[in-house]
């Protein structure tokens, strides 16, 4: 009997329909897309028809394409490329080309790709700041090239093998989109496969921590979580869950027996994890194999046909099959019986076996998610490091252990959102960081504050008695701080599960870099410390510690086109525009887009991950918005029978007049509460005149009140069935505008004074004049005697729109400059030196003196210094200079 279990026995769809292959003498050529060719040679003439690790479904709609034959050449031309090829030749620059319709370039074989934007990476083990990243699947070049050559194929038995291929032969897909980048992800996800559809439960808080917990200290803990009203939806078990003093030749890093002077009582540790509304997981070092103080060590013997008698090992061997079938069945299978929903696989163990070519994280990740998923009935899911491209079928990624530090968190935003580059949008970090360091409370509130606007929020750290991750044990503020975010993750569910079926359905993933939709601004390539969240809010986490003077953290962001409003102030601010953002610690930069529609549960202090009975609806004011709330059961896959529903939320705006509809609910509308209470917050607006709450056209009678301070209207405690449509009409006066736009300059410069370490009598002076600072900056230098530096630079560049910017957080190092309002009054010195005389008489070397660029992104390495020292200077108004560079 076959040891390949059915349920790895795959439907590939890997052969392309022949009349999209085009085939000419050696080469083979297959349109799987008008802008995705697969490009083959073998000078063999043999091709390869079975499915790579990465590319399972070469089965595609046959896109419309002309083949020409001229002059010794063969044309392949579609309605975006048109290919070139000489026949009987290998693939060289001179034998094979593409021509871009749209951008009007030409790729020639063996180009380099210098406008690649990246893609992700194995692991940030001990990593303190950034690292080079792989290369991604989009390119600002307008084509990115697959070479799969050397990957491996699956055979009949599903089972992978080497190709078998000469050394000469070529497998490359060529994506040429241009700066269509959401288009190459779906062609891409066509051909690779898509992203499964996570389980509900995902996206609530995990707790993780590597320390030797008792059964009792486990307990105890989930309780303390429970009773200080931080929810929790993940255990996670480290590696001292089993055995680790193993007596033998086993390190304990591998263990499969639960440790019994920990954990006398598995079984009830997981009954009352269960009872208490969590989902367990345990950690897995599988490389040393199965030794013989295991509690299965017989059982497997018996099964690879080993003599237990000799005492030796049962070596891992992932690559076999009977291996794999034992590995599962008896390691495995009894585990997830008693209660454990998933696994930890934290693999750092080489990357070779006994199958040529064959990555053991790569296989263990396809293995372990369709064993988990072997019913057929539940949703597959495993927690693992990223194994190569076509990973994004296996979610989620342990990014691996970072070293606590600021540099650390800030490259946690580029480096997730840049991993959707090679569709891979479901990365977990330890949050907080791992191990080393310096542990400071304001880091790891502002790493949590990150982790509410990032696929999986998981608390981790490594096995240090001063590296905790508990929220209470931090001070008062802090906590609440914590507190407040991590409930707010757990309200956030509806949004995030709707951007988990979009993801799934319409091969968008969750963040997204600012390029992807606005791919001809310049600006979208040059602020890497942002990113969009789905598709209604921009996300710019603080990621630098406060400013002692100020009091405040500083990010700076960039808002493209159109009206934003901020997302907990509801103050507005305009796009197309920079903006240097200042909070406090409970404050976090997140900007929804005019016209949004965000759904949130309320706050809970346990619980929260299932669909709410109760819905918060934030409305934005500002243009017209969708948004499609998604429900389904949360764990199984009935949805893939149609068994989920949506309700649409719709905003319809003018000036002076907005529309909100909500449903009815579409789909199977058992799955949404049969009643629910519905409460609109409508966020940036002014005090309307009229309000109108229809229900089912029957007008309902409600009471609303608007808060002033956050330009904010509550319609609180509306009630719904699925079949109902709720239609709120909001109206001002003729000539009053709805949006609020008021210049939001004023409050925040009274928030930046409330803050400042500055003596009071020059703060409340420096108060009295600010409304006409407004007007007249170059007023603001009568205090610049009393204004630090940063306190400057903070009040000048709300006030004008104007900035200067360093940041390293790719690794390298960046400037941006801006100048919103093209205000003449603030320059821009730049100065390099290329003699080191420079430094003893600097007036010998020419500063440019210019107005401040409204935009310019300058790449130190490339384009100022070449390792020279190198200084770029803002000045306001003649007054007053700040300066980034090496000077």
């Amino acid at each position: 009997m076959d040891s390949i279990a059915p349920y790895f026995q795959m439907s590939f769809q890997s052969t392309a329909n022949p009349a999209a292959v085009v085939q000419v003498e050696q080469a083979r050529f297959t349109l799987l897309a008008d802008r995705l060719i697969r490009m083959e040679y073998s000078p063999t003439g043999r091709f390869e028809d079975r499915a790579s690790q990465a590319f399972w479904y070469r089965e595609q709609p046959i896109p419309d394409f002309q083949i020409i034959e001229s002059a010794g050449w063969v044309r392949i031309e579609t309605s975006a490329l048109v290919l070139r090829y000489q026949p009987g030749q290998p693939f060289s620059a001179d034998s094979l080309s593409v021509d871009l319709k749209e951008v009007g370039t030409t790729w020639h074989f063996g180009d380099p790709d210098p406008g690649n934007l990246g893609g992700t990476a194995r692991t940030l083990d001990g990593v303190d700041g950034a690292i080079p990243l792989s290369l991604g699947l989009v390119s600002r070049s307008g084509w990115s090239v697959i070479d799969d050559s050397a990957s491996l194929v699956f055979n009949q038995r599903c089972w992978l093998e080497p190709r078998q291929a000469p050394a000469e032969q070529r497998d490359l897909y060529f994506l040429g989109y241009g700066h269509d980048y959401l288009a190459c992800l779906r062609d891409f996800n066509r051909v690779s496969g898509p992203v499964p559809m996570i389980p509900r439960w995902v996206l609530g808080n995990w707790w993780s921590r590597y320390w030797a917990y008792t059964q009792q200290d486990l307990t105890q803990l989930v309780q303390d979580f429970k009773e200080k009203q931080v929810p929790l939806s993940v255990c996670i078990i480290d590696m001292d869950w089993h055995i680790t003093k193993t007596g033998n030749d086993s390190s304990g890093w591998t263990g499969y027996s639960w440790n019994r002077d920990l954990f006398p009582d598995p079984t009830g540790l997981l009954s009352f994890m269960k009872e208490s509304g969590l989902k367990v997981a345990l950690n897995l070092h599988p490389a040393e194999g199965i030794h013989r103080h295991e509690s299965a060590y017989k059982q497997m013997c018996a099964a690879v046909g080993q003599d237990p008698a000799a005492g030796e090992p049962v070596a891992f061997d992932i690559a076999e099959p009977s291996f794999v079938k034992a590995y599962f069945d008896i390691l495995h299978h009894p585990m997830e019986a008693s209660g454990i929903d998933f696994w930890w696989m934290d693999w750092q163990q080489g990357l070779k076996s006994k199958v040529m070519g064959l990555d053991p994280l790569w296989w263990l990740n396809h293995l372990h998610f369709y064993d988990l998923g072997r019913d057929g009935s539940h949703r597959s899911f495993i927690f693992s490091r990223w194994g190569g491209l076509g990973n994004h079928r296996y979610p989620i990624g342990f990014s691996g252990d970072t070293v606590v530090s600021w540099a650390s968190l800030a490259f946690q935003p580029y480096f997730t959102a840049t991993a959707s580059n090679v569709n891979y949008g479901w990365w977990s970090h330890d949050i907080g960081g791992h191990m080393s360091g310096i542990e400071d409370a304001e880091l790891y509130a502002r790493w949590v504050q990150l982790g509410v606007f990032l696929p999986v929020l998981r608390m981790h750290a490594t096995k240090n008695p001063y590296q905790d991750r508990r929220p209470w044990l931090y001070d008062a503020e802090t906590f609440q701080v914590l507190r407040d975010a991590l409930q707010l993750r757990h309200a956030l569910i509806p949004y995030l599960y709707s951007l988990a079926w979009r993801y799934h359905h319409e091969n968008v993933p969750p963040l997204l870099p600012m390029y992807y939709m606005h791919p001809e601004q310049e600006e979208a390539y040059n602020c890497p410390n942002q990113y969009l969240f789905g598709s209604q809010l921009i996300v710019a986490p603080f990621i630098t510690p406060k400013d002692p003077e100020t009091g405040l953290s500083r990010a700076v962001v960039w808002l493209p086109e159109g009206d934003w409003v901020q997302y907990f102030s509801g103050q507005h601010l305009s796009g197309n525009r920079w903006q240097a953002v200042y909070g406090g610690l409970n404050e976090i930069p997140v900007f929804a887009r005019a016209g949004a529609l965000i759904p949130q549960a309320p706050p809970s202090g346990w619980g929260g991950t299932g669909t709410p009975e109760q819905l918060v609806l934030n409305i934005f004011a500002g243009d017209n918005g969708r948004f499609e709330l998604y429900d389904d059961e949360g764990n199984t896959n009935t949805y893939l029978e149609g068994a989920y529903a949506i309700t649409p939320l719709v905003q319809a705006w003018d000036a002076s007049q907005t529309r909100v509809v909500i449903g009815p609910s579409g789909g199977d509308t058992s799955l949404v509460p049969a009643r629910r209470q519905v409460d609109l917050y409508f966020r940036g607006f002014n005090s309307p005149q009229q309000v109108v709450v229809r229900l089912n056209g029957a007008v309902q009678t409600v009471e609303s009140r608007y808060n002033p301070a956050d330009h904010t209207l509550a319609l609180p405690g509306l009630l719904v069935s699925p079949s109902d449509q709720l239609e709120v009409v909001l109206t001002v006066a003729a000539g009053a505008q709805l949006a609020n736009r008021d210049d939001s300059r004023l409050v925040e410069c009274l928030k930046l004074l409330k803050h400042f370490r500055m003596e009071t009598g020059a703060k409340a002076a420096l108060a009295a004049l600010l409304p006409e600072m407004m007007a007249d900056p170059g007023r603001l230098a009568q205090f610049l005697l009393t204004l630090t530096d940063s306190q400057a630079r903070a009040l000048y560049e709300v006030i004008t729109g104007a900035g200067i910017e360093l940041t390293a957080t790719t690794g390298q190092r960046l400037v941006v400059m801006w100048n919103n309002h093209s205000d003449t009054r603030v320059t821009c010195q730049r100065a390099v030196a290329h003699h080191h005389e420079w430094w003893r008489f600097p007036e010998r070397f020419p500063w440019s003196n210019e107005t401040l660029p409204r935009f310019e992104a300058l790449h130190v390495d490339e384009s100022i210094g070449h390792g020279d020292p190198w200084v770029v200077q803002a000045t306001y108004y003649g007054t007053f200079t700040h300066k980034v560079g090496t000077r």
